[in-house]
C-alpha cells in the first residue's frame, strides 16, 4: 500500500557488499524444517503463518497485502470470560499480530522459513568449529514473540538459534541485541529462563518502537531474574556514546559467562537511517565488532534491522571486519 522500509533490497545490498570482499565466503543454508521453530513458537502461530495467505485469497482474491482490521484487547471481553482463537481469517490476523506495519504477502512464510534456515546454518558453522559466522536473515526476527508477529518479524531467528544450541549442546547462551529497536519478542521468549541471557542496547522506548517494552527495570522473572538487561540510548547517540553503552553490555555478558554468543545485529543505529535518530558511523560499527571480539566467544551474528540501504552493506561489512580483525 506504500513503500516499506523493510524490503528485499536490504538483503541484496548486504550480500553484494560481502560478496565483493574476499575476506568473506558465502554459503547457502540448508533446509531445517519446522521442528526447531516449534521449540520456540506456538504451533498455532506457525500454522497460521503457513496458511493465512491462501485462506485470505480465497475470500478476498487479488489482495496484494494482508493485515489485521481488529486486534484482540482483553477489555473487549471484560467480565465475559476467556475467548479462543476466532474462526474468521480477518479476526485471526488480529489474534496473532500486534500491529499494522507487518503485512503478509504471497512469499512471506517461505521468506520467514528461509531466514530461520539461515540463522540455523550460521549457528551450525560455529558449533562445528568456526570462531564466528554471519547469517543474512531477512525478514528479521527479534520482534516476534512466542505467539505474536509484528515489527517486520514473523519468526524469531535468534531465539530459534539459541534454543537449538541449548537443546543440542546444553551450553549457556547470550543473545546480545544491538538493534535500534528493543527486541520485545526475544525478551519475552526467554524472560523466565536462566540458560539464555538477553542483553539489549536500544533507543529509549519512551520515544521509540515498540514503546511498551525495553525499560531498564525489566530484568527477568522467576528463574530468569537477572538474566535480562536493557540499556537505553539517548537521541543523537554517536560512536562514543554507543561504545560506552556496549562496554556496559559486554560487562553483563562476561558476568553471565556464556559459552556461545548470538548477536542480533541491527544497523538502524546508523547516522543515515531513515527511521531512527542515532548517529553511529561505519568506523563506530567496526569498533563495536572489535569490542565483541574481545569476549573471545564463539559468535553467531544474525541480521536484524538497518534501513539506510545505500550504506547498509558497508556498515555490515565494517562491523564484521571489526569482529574478525581484533
Amino acid at each position: 500500500m506504500h513503500p516499506a522500509f523493510e524490503h528485499v533490497g536490504r538483503g541484496e545490498a548486504i550480500r553484494a557488499a560481502l560478496a565483493a570482499d574476499p575476506a568473506f565466503t558465502l554459503v547457502e543454508p540448508d533446509t531445517w524444517g519446522i521442528e526447531p521453530i516449534a521449540a520456540v513458537h506456538d504451533p498455532g502461530l506457525i500454522r497460521f503463518l503457513g496458511s493465512v495467505w491462501s485462506e485470505y485469497q480465497q475470500q478476498h482474491p487479488g489482495t496484494r497485502e494482508v493485515m489485521p482490521d481488529v486486534f484482540l484487547r482483553p477489555d473487549l471481553r471484560t467480565g465475559m470470560g476467556p475467548t479462543v482463537e476466532p474462526a474468521s481469517i480477518e479476526a485471526r490476523l488480529g489474534w496473532w499480530s500486534y500491529e499494522v506495519t507487518t503485512p503478509i504477502t504471497e512469499g512471506t512464510f517461505d521468506a520467514a522459513l528461509g531466514a530461520v534456515d539461515t540463522a540455523l546454518g550460521a549457528t551450525r558453522l560455529v558449533l562445528d568449529g568456526e570462531r564466528a559466522a554471519y547469517g543474512l536473515c531477512r525478514p528479521p526476527g527479534h520482534h516476534a514473540g512466542t505467539s505474536l508477529y509484528g515489527g517486520y518479524c514473523f519468526l524469531n531467528n535468534a531465539a530459534v538459534a539459541a534454543q537449538h544450541v541449548v537443546a543440542t549442546t546444553g551450553v549457556r547462551v547470550t543473545i546480545l541485541d544491538v538493534d535500534y529497536h528493543h527486541g520485545n519478542g526475544t525478551q519475552q521468549i526467554f524472560y523466565e529462563r536462566d540458560d539464555v541471557q538477553y542483553v539489549s542496547l536500544h533507543a529509549d522506548p519512551v520515544r521509540a518502537y515498540p514503546f511498551i517494552t525495553g525499560f531498564a527495570e525489566e530484568t527477568g522473572t522467576g528463574r530468569g531474574l537477572g538474566t535480562t538487561t536493557n540499556i537505553t540510548l539517548p537521541p543523537a547517540a554517536d560512536d562514543t556514546v554507543l561504545l560506552a553503552a556496549l562496554d556496559r553490555a559486554v560487562e553483563q555478558v562476561a558476568a553471565f559467562a556464556p559459552e556461545l554468543l548470538i548477536i542480533s545485529l541491527g544497523l538502524d543505529t546508523s547516522i543515515d537511517d531513515p527511521i531512527a535518530d542515532l548517529a553511529v558511523t561505519a568506523d563506530g560499527f567496526e569498533r563495536c565488532g572489535a569490542m565483541i571480539a574481545e569476549l573471545s566467544l564463539p559468535t553467531v551474528v544474525l541480521q536484524e534491522g538497518g534501513y539506510a540501504v545505500a550504506s547498509l552493506g558497508e556498515n555490515v561489512r565494517r562491523w564484521l571486519l571489526g569482529l574478525d580483525r581484533s
